[in-house]
């Protein structure tokens, strides 16, 4: 018997997006061998429509949304405790290309394998950036497979949309951190990952469509140096993003590249201090709280 996959799909109040992502994650060339939607408490319809049209998918429903961060953290969960050898991780807007299960399945090395997310409104661009060799960033399609004739960018990937990882990637590195709720949690996953030494990669060829990022971008220039300063026009979601960025700059990327974004920060939305110095606080608190359970401990 193979290998068995189970797509975990995250979603919340997006039931028409959900029916086009399970409509693709269904018609695979090669199918997930089981398919797990985790409900964010949506108010939309969602649950009747899963049994209406989808019956033969597991629902876990949540009692309440616990963000895209707690919709994976349970999702995994289940599907880890279940036996699956790998989990096929997307959220509601994510739309697969026929291929892309078949392709991450046949085609890749590491255990931890990112699918090629590009862009919903422009097929000749990507949801996210991608790095390139010589150091930049690229988000034209062409561009980044021009530079990766193999169909492979080695040690990097974007989560969630259409990561596949093995189980035994989340026995070492653990769940996805509940408390982040939502913006960088997928982030602080990678970092995680990446600090314990945990192969990863891209398949160009294993393509999913995803809306562009969301998030606004200030990009501040010092000579061939970008720094890149997310924000959101709204208050709540500009919190989450500070937050969830200085409790994994700290945790994983250093004191004094944290010092130097916080400065910016300071410098460049000078509206949002006060948001600012609360969300330093809350990351400092969650710092003192976290834990990953799964996680395999080192020594």
């Amino acid at each position: 018997m193979g290998e068995r996959v189970c797509a975990v799909i995250v979603t919340y109040n997006r039931k028409e997006l959900l029916r086009e992502c399970l409509q693709a994650v269904l018609s695979q060339t090669r199918p997930p061998d089981h398919v797990l939607v985790v409900d964010n408490a949506s108010t939309d319809g969602t649950p009747e429509m899963l049994r209406e049209e989808f019956p033969q998918v597991e629902v876990l429903r949540l009692p309440e949304n616990q963000g895209g961060a707690g919709g994976f953290h349970e999702g995994m969960k289940r599907a880890y405790e279940q036996g699956f050898d790998w989990l096929w991780l997307m959220d509601d807007d994510t739309l697969p290309s026929p291929r892309a299960l078949e392709v991450l399945l046949l085609e890749g090395r590491a255990l931890f394998r990112g699918s090629f997310v590009v862009a919903r409104e422009d097929e000749g661009r990507t949801a996210f950036p991608y790095p390139l060799k010589e150091g930049n960033f690229s988000s034209a399609v062409e561009e980044i497979e021009r530079g990766y004739p193999d169909g492979r960018i080695e040690g990097f990937l974007h989560l969630f949309p259409g990561t596949l990882i093995h189980r035994a990637i989340v026995e070492k590195v653990g769940l996805p951190l509940k408390a982040l709720f939502l913006w960088g949690d997928e982030m602080e996953y990678r970092l995680r990952a990446q600090k314990k030494a945990v192969d990863m990669e891209t398949l160009t060829r294993a393509v999913v469509y995803h809306p562009f990022d969301r998030q606004s971008i200030k990009r501040i220039r010092f000579g061939k140096r970008t720094v890149q300063l997310p924000f959101h026009k709204d208050p709540c979601r500009h919190f989450l993003i500070l937050r969830n960025q200085v409790y994994f700059y700290h945790k994983y990327l250093g004191s004094s590249r944290l010092a130097l974004r916080l400065l910016l920060y300071a410098l460049f939305f000078p509206s949002r201090l006060g948001l600012l110095f609360k969300a330093i606080l809350a990351a400092y608190r969650l710092s003192g709280t976290n834990s990953h359970p799964l996680e395999r401990k080192e020594g």
